[in-house]
């Protein structure tokens, strides 16, 4: 098999690159910087430029399915200008995919794509599978719709389509954990606003061996790729500061201040969705890191 990456050299595509790669997968990988070009027999990049809508289409050459990572990081301070690149860099990069494929000759069957759960309304109550159809008012709902939508338009190319809708990634390598876990070591931990809000979350190792078995099976539709315990702000906090081995004893940290620190971007702090991994489950996904104490162990002891 070989499959085509966008956002290879990101977080969650570093990871999925090594399990294919291990696997004997063969990869082709997509980048907008000609210096990280590699050519090896199981591994070749491309250059492309989604902003230009260029693209170097022997990247397609032998490709049976193509996983769309690509798309501008949401940790990072939401100004005007950022929100637009935030949103743009996920419909242009779908847009000059859709275009390459349906002007070149190719093999490609499926595409497996990117997606998030902040797509779901924050709920107390809900919790959410793949067939909720209500969309949050807010940015990222909406840059997660647009973002969709964009991918949904590869099945009037007879291509079977599959969405992951990803929950906080769990790594030592960066992503939110990372952040969380600074003022923790500090001394300086505390759970945010009241701590009861539900945060659905995946280890590394799982949501790129999610990928590749969504791959590996020809999957089709939304599935959350979330593990099947999230936890409450609170709890994540204790879990972190447990396996670091800090004590937590400062205040809650109120709203208003991570809103004067972040900005908007500080709603991802207060984001309360408990979701459903049931479907990746019936279909015979088995995830490796279920609780997230087991999980930050793994990361940190």
């Amino acid at each position: 098999m070989k499959v085509l990456i966008t956002g290879a050299t990101g977080l969650i595509g570093n990871e999925l690159v090594f399990l294919l790669l291990q696997n004997g997968v063969s990869v082709h990988y997509l980048t907008t910087s000609k210096k990280k070009i590699e050519n090896e027999l199981n591994y070749k990049g491309f250059y492309w430029n989604p902003e230009q809508g260029t693209i170097d289409e022997n990247c397609l050459k032998g490709v049976d399915a193509i996983i769309h990572l690509a798309g501008a990081t949401i940790s990072k301070r939401w100004t005007k200008s950022y929100k637009q690149e935030i949103i743009e860099s996920r419909l242009l990069s779908s847009a000059v995919l859709f275009k390459a494929l349906k002007n070149n000759p190719n093999q490609v069957k499926q595409i497996v794509s990117a997606s998030g759960t902040a797509i779901y309304p924050n709920s107390d109550k809900i919790i959410y599978d793949e067939n909720s159809i209500e969309i949050h008012n807010s940015f990222l709902g909406n840059v997660v719709f647009k973002w969709e939508e964009s991918v949904d338009k590869f099945k009037t190319l007879g291509l079977k389509v599959c969405k992951l809708r990803t929950g906080i990634v769990l790594s030592n390598k960066g992503g939110a954990i990372i952040e969380m876990a600074k003022p923790i070591k500090m001394g300086l931990g505390s759970p945010f606003g009241t701590g009861k809000q539900m945060q659905s979350w995946i280890h590394i190792h799982d949501i790129a061996a999610l990928y590749f078995f969504a791959i590996s099976n020809d999957l089709e539709g939304v599935y959350n790729a979330v593990a099947p315990n999230p936890v409450s702000n609170e709890k994540l906090t204790m879990a972190i500061a447990a396996v670091l081995k800090k004590s937590l004893f400062m205040p809650n940290v109120p709203k208003f201040m991570m809103n004067l620190l972040l900005g908007e971007m500080h709603e991802l702090l207060f984001e309360n969705r408990n979701i459903s991994s049931q479907k990746s489950i019936e279909k015979g996904f088995a995830f490796k890191y279920k609780i997230i104490e087991k999980a930050l162990k793994n990361l940190y002891a």
